[in-house]
Formats: C-alpha cells, structure tokens, sequence
C-alpha cells in the first residue's frame, strides 16, 4: 500500500511539474470565476466528470469562485456555454469530446472569453481563447488490461465501451495490447468480449451488458463508459466476478469486486490548467498531453488490495518500458493489427 501511495504522490508531482513547466505568475482570486459544463454525464457519475468537479473543488478552496451546469442532450451545450459566458466567468470548461463542436463555436463567437476543454486537442495556436487536455488513456488502458490477462481465470475478459469515437478507442485499443501483452508472455489465448454500449448514463444497459459478459464466462470486465460503468460494477458485485473501474479509483463502489482502475487525471489537469489561465499566463492554444510520463494517467493506489504483488512489480516495468518508449501502445484498429503481428 505505501508503494501504492507513493506512486500516486509521485504521479501528482509528475503533473504539477509538466502543467506548471515555468512558474507561473502568483494569481489571486479577487473574485474570478470558473464554470463547468458536463456533456451527458453529471458531476456525480463516479467517473470522468466527477473527477474534473474535484479539480473545480480545489479551486474553490484556493478562494476562486465556481459553478456548474449539467447537460442532459447534446443541445445544451450550446445554450449553457452561452449562458455562462453571460455570467462573466473567466473560464469556462467543457469536459468531454462530445463538446468540442460546441465548445469551437462559442470560442469564435466569445473572441473575449477564455474557454477550456477535456479530451480535445488542437492545432497550436488554432484558437487563442481555447485550451486543449488530452490524456493518454491507451497507455492506463494497457496496464489494467496487462493485469486482468495475468489475473484471468477462465482465459476470457471483457471491456465496455460507452461510445465510439478517437478518444475512446484510446482505452479499447489499449486494454485489448495489454491483455494480448500478457498472453503473449504467458504462451495461452485470452478471449476478450468488446460491446459498444452508446450510452454514458445508463446504468441499467452497462449493468446488462456485463451480465452478459460474466454469464458467458468472462470473469474480469473493464469498462470506459461514464456513470453506465457504475452498472457494470455493480454486476460484478452481485456475480461475484472482478470489474475494471475507470477514470478514478473505483474501489469504493464495489471493494471486494474492483480489481483496480485505470486513473485520468482529469482533476488534476483542470486545476493547474485553471491556475495558469486565472494567473494571466498565456495558455490560449495550446493544447497539453499527459500520459503516463506526465502523471496524467496511471492505476490506482488500491490495486494491492486484490492484485498480488508479483504482478504488481511486473506491471511497475511494463510502466516504465511504455514511458521508455519499448511499448508502442496502439490507438486504432490498424495500429492494434500491427501490434499482436509483431507479438507474433
């Protein structure tokens, strides 16, 4: 647990250092405010969008002012951030790549307002008012994957996917390296379930979809799909089967269940991001990746609770040779191809 711990620390102190490359100007809150949209998650969903309301959370304690507004259909977006670009905020963040159509307008249209936004990137100076995070999730993705083909028993996995699209594909493609990385070092085959669920809220649909996957002999299911993950979790719990939590440390939801998560670091990046931009620094168009090197990404501080410490340590190496760069994680299905044929 103390590596655990450790590692977590460390992986704080890694972000810090990449978003804060220089130090930044000393910002005081003199009243400036930081809204939140959700895309269609809310900031309770135990996963991707409760984890940037942390970030949010923190700022409130530094004495910045915060709000947040939930969208419920993608023609929110639009509305909301017109609305709290009416509110006067300094900065507005949308979190998700289903807001990028949106959150591209509003910054052509609000020239003056600096707007930010999860899990979108840019080309570098694109849009002057709009900063960029991008996370390397297929590099997370690879490890837990790697630890559920060490901890398969039944040689058969699944993973649940709550849309389609780049940034998403960036957990599948990496889970599906990282179980085809452990079976290769083990010499078996491990069958891996994918479903594509379209839905980040629906709780009863991941729920269904796992128990599927468990009642037909997979016995680990990690999930990439929002609050409808919870389901998953929850189907793990009364099957009594591992789950895969995503996003931050899911252990809580089922303790004797979650084997471990793969952590974005989404709180922390929305944190220092806002503290640069609150501090005047000149951030607009840019556009950060943090990956596994940057402590964007990594597996939560409770996998010892239920992954033995031999896999641990070998995930630990299977760590650095990714942040090396021996790993190549793949993103695509043509990449993930290339991938298992040089595995052989």
């Amino acid at each position: 647990m103390k590596k655990r711990l450790f590692s977590l620390i460390l992986v704080l102190a890694l972000l810090l250092t990449f978003v804060v490359a220089c130090a930044p100007k000393e910002e005081t809150p003199d009243g400036k405010s930081v809204a939140l949209i959700t895309d269609l998650g809310g900031v309770n969903d135990e996963s991707f969008n409760q984890s940037a309301w942390n970030g949010m959370k923190q700022l409130e304690e530094d004495g910045f002012k915060i709000s947040f507004v939930e969208s419920e259909k993608e023609a929110d977006y639009a509305v909301n951030l017109t609305n709290k670009t009416e509110e006067g905020n300094d900065l507005i963040w949308g979190i998700g790549f289903l807001m990028e159509e949106a959150m591209v307008n509003a910054a052509k249209e609000h020239k003056e307002q600096m707007f930010a936004v999860v899990d979108v990137g840019f080309e570098e100076g694109a849009y002057s008012n709009l900063v960029g995070a991008m996370f390397h999730s297929e590099e997370s993705s690879f490890l837990v994957g790697y630890i559920a083909g060490h901890m398969t028993e039944t040689d058969h996995v699944g993973f649940i996917l709550g849309m389609e699209g780049d940034v998403m594909f960036r957990f599948q493609y990496g889970y599906l390296a990282g179980v085809a990385y452990a079976a290769k070092e083990l010499g078996k085959d491990i069958r891996v379930d994918a479903v594509t669920i379209d839905t980040f809220g629906d709780t009863a649909k991941g729920k269904a979809t796992a128990t599927k996957m468990y009642s037909d002999g997979a016995d680990i299911v990690y999930h990439a799909a929002g609050q409808a993950g919870s389901g998953a979790i929850t189907a793990a719990k009364e099957m009594g089967k591992w789950a895969i939590g995503v996003d931050l440390d899911q252990n809580e939801l089922a303790p004797d269940n979650v084997l471990t998560s793969a952590l974005k670091n989404v709180d922390q990046a929305v944190y220092q991001i806002s503290k640069r931009v609150l501090a005047g620094e000149d951030v607009g168009g840019k556009t950060f990746f943090l990956g596994l090197k940057e402590g964007g990404v990594g597996i939560a501080p409770s996998s010892d609770k239920h992954v033995p410490k031999d896999i641990l340590d070998k995930t630990d190496a299977i760590e650095k040779l990714i942040i090396a760069g021996d790993i190549s994680v793949p993103i695509t299905q043509a990449e993930f191809d290339a991938f298992k044929a040089d595995l052989g």
